[in-house]
């Protein structure tokens, strides 16, 4: 078997190319044609900053470049030959073992995540448990009658655990607490995969050697795509993400760690995931909070196993498998709108819960680079930010012009960060430069307004499951600090940009001082 490229094969199309050329002219026409206000002398000051904001952020993409290329091209090609001999020369686990959850799947949706099970099963002759966590009767007569044909004369074992409580994280937790009560080895191999998400053919092959090759090897996640039935925009928009992730995740790998262990597929050995410790982690995840108390993670549960790995004495070591790819089917009803801002409120809700105790461990625990991505996490909330407020607040003082330029500006910038994310992404996505800025920005500004609401969350596609918060004039005063923490943040964050900037002009302290009649 030839292992898939890891940089996801290249396919050029004449329509790709020629939208990329017509960009470029009408962006090369915008700069050399319209008026830039903004690179007025009096200007000069926003200009430096931006650049250095803008250099800051570029040379930490091109640091995960390098890093990215370092493993996908050097490191782990070499783990590929070192894998592929170990297949060759017949080493197989005792056993594979798979832990799904579902919540009213679609029948045609489950029989596919199944199918690639079975398959697996079938090509790798590797004995097989299949533990069902379920919440309907009608999930599970899918799955027998599925399995029933398509799994004859095959070794698979199928176990249903029915939750008696919602949510995702209980039926994981009772799925778990199943498995001890089997005869599973602390070696054996368990995969995490979500109801929804099938595996593409040989991910066996290419994630389990990597545990005999590497003894204390903990886990593996693996690269992921996306069959999305909704608006067109959602989907370049989610590849996009996915293309930023295959980077990401690459880097990371070369410290021999992730920040995440996605819940859509992972790969773990059997005594972390089986030890209390890690259930109890996994299925109430919690956080204490000054204003919000103590409240559960509602959803987040990839989160809250790279942090039950990290935080194990002596951390741990994880990896990314850029050549295995699992994807996710995914209905979309509407615009798209709502459900993008849903997931991006629950996504950067879980990042800032898990990133600040991760954080904690710091970076003598974790690594120096892994401890910086997490704290980066926490900073370019901001720093995205301030271009944008900069160029609002010039505008109005300068003229509408200004926002012209920062267009211009903008959609050259983001050409430049897409023309990386054309690689990862294997084609020429025109519209990254537009979803890139979008994406940022709305990221942005979600992390602010959850960052002082991190107790409320609401997971739509699981049930619309939502978190109980408290009720009468605790919740009151609640909100009403959430929105005081957030518009007094907001407010330093403006006076310290316009200050900075000299957009706005702030008084002598000297002054204040004989006022307040201190001076």
């Amino acid at each position: 078997m030839t292992p898939v490229d890891v940089q996801r094969r290249f396919r050029t199309e004449p329509g790709d190319l020629y939208r990329l050329f017509m960009f470029v002219g009408l962006l090369f026409l915008g700069l050399t044609h319209l008026p830039n206000a903004i690179y007025d002398v009096a200007n000069s000051r926003i200009i430096a900053t931006l650049t250095m904001l803008g250099v800051w952020r570029y040379c930490w993409w091109l640091v995960h470049l390098v890093r990215a290329q370092l493993y996908a091209r050097f490191v782990f090609p070499r783990y590929r030959s070192q894998c592929e001999a170990i297949w060759q020369g017949g080493w197989r686990p005792r056993r594979v073992v798979y832990m799904l959850t579902t919540f009213r799947e679609k029948r045609e949706t489950t029989e596919k995540v199944l199918g690639s099970i079975v398959e697996e099963a079938r090509t790798s002759g590797i004995p097989t448990w299949i533990f069902f966590g379920t919440s309907d009767r009608s999930d599970e007569v899918i799955v027998e009658d599925f399995l029933q044909h398509a799994a004859r004369n095959i070794d698979v074992k199928l176990v249903f655990i029915r939750q008696n409580l919602p949510g995702k994280r209980v039926a994981i937790g009772l799925t778990l607490r199943a498995m001890c009560r089997y005869n599973i080895h602390p070696d054996d191999l368990i995969f995490f995969m979500d109801g929804d998400t099938y595996m593409e053919p040989g991910i066996l092959r290419r994630c389990l050697p990597l545990f005999h090759l590497f003894p204390k090897l903990d886990a593996v996640t693996t690269d992921e795509r996306a069959e999305l039935v909704g608006p067109r925009w959602m989907l370049d928009w989610t590849n996009m993400r996915f293309a930023q992730r295959h980077l990401a995740m690459q880097s990371q790998a070369l410290s021999r760690k992730v920040l995440t262990l996605t819940g859509r597929l992972s790969v773990f050995r059997a005594h972390n995931v089986l030890s209390e410790r890690f259930i109890r982690m996994v299925e109430s995840d919690y956080l204490d909070h000054w204003l919000w108390g103590r409240y559960r993670f509602l959803s987040g549960d990839d989160k809250s196993t790279v942090y039950a790995l990290l935080s194990k004495p002596g951390s741990a070591m994880m990896l990314y498998v850029p050549d295995a790819v699992c994807c996710t089917i995914e209905h979309v009803e509407g615009g798209g709108l709502e459900r993008t801002k849903q997931n991006l409120l629950r996504w950067s809700g879980n990042l800032l819960r898990n990133g600040r105790r991760c954080i904690a461990l710091g970076p003598h625990h974790i690594g120096l680079f892994i401890w910086w991505c997490f704290m980066d996490q926490q900073i370019a909330m901001w720093t995205t930010l301030a271009g944008p407020f900069a160029s609002i607040t010039l505008a109005i003082l300068d003229g509408p012009w200004v926002l012209v330029a920062t267009v211009l500006w903008i959609l050259s910038t983001r050409l430049v960060l897409s023309l990386v994310l054309f690689i990862y992404n294997g084609r020429i996505n025109i519209w990254y430069p537009v979803l890139l800025y979008f994406n940022q920005i709305l990221n942005a500004g979600v992390k602010v307004y959850i960052i002082f609401r991190l107790s409320r969350q609401r997971w739509r596609n699981r049930g619309d499951q939502k978190s109980e918060g408290s009720s009468g004039w605790l919740a009151t005063w609640q909100s009403l600090m959430a929105n005081y923490m957030t518009a007094f943040y907001l407010g330093l964050f403006v006076l310290a940009v316009g200050a900075y900037f000299r957009l706005l002009v702030l008084p002598d302290p000297r002054v204040m001082l004989r006022m307040l009649g201190m001076g």
